[in-house]
């Protein structure tokens, strides 16, 4: 893929999109935990919970929403791949800032971009092509 057609598929409407669909999960995720934190659950539940939602509601709209795919065992056991990897790079990058910059949180800011692509890309590609 070329970089023109990178930035092509970064400025399309169906980009947009699936970042309105992770604003919608991290809504769904962070609301979850305040709801269950307000009512006394313990945080690492209540975390856990909201996490676990937010996955959920990921999955679903971009099946659904972004990229008009029915849900499938198969392509939701490649989203979790997916989701595992982005991890993975979010944590390369904040442990690099952290050891290079002293800055864990910049490393965090610069994971955002680097993971909306990726996990743009592969779920197009592969999670639900």
């Amino acid at each position: 893929m070329s970089l023109s057609q990178l930035a092509s598929l970064i400025l399309s409407r169906q980009f947009a999109v699936f970042v309105t669909g992770g604003l919608v999960c991290a809504l769904a995720d962070v609301g979850l935990m305040q709801l269950l934190l307000a009512n006394g659950v313990a945080t690492t539940a209540a975390a856990s919970a909201g996490f676990g939602a937010g996955l959920l509601v990921n999955y679903a709209f971009h099946s659904r929403v972004t990229f008009n795919s029915a849900a499938s065992p198969a392509n939701f056991t490649r989203y979790l791949c997916v989701v595992g990897v982005n991890y993975l790079l979010t944590i390369g990058c904040v442990a690099l800032a952290d050891a290079n910059l002293d800055n864990p949180l910049l490393g965090k800011l610069l994971s955002l971009p680097l993971v909306a692509v990726n996990g743009y890309l592969l779920s197009k590609y592969w999670i639900f092509k």
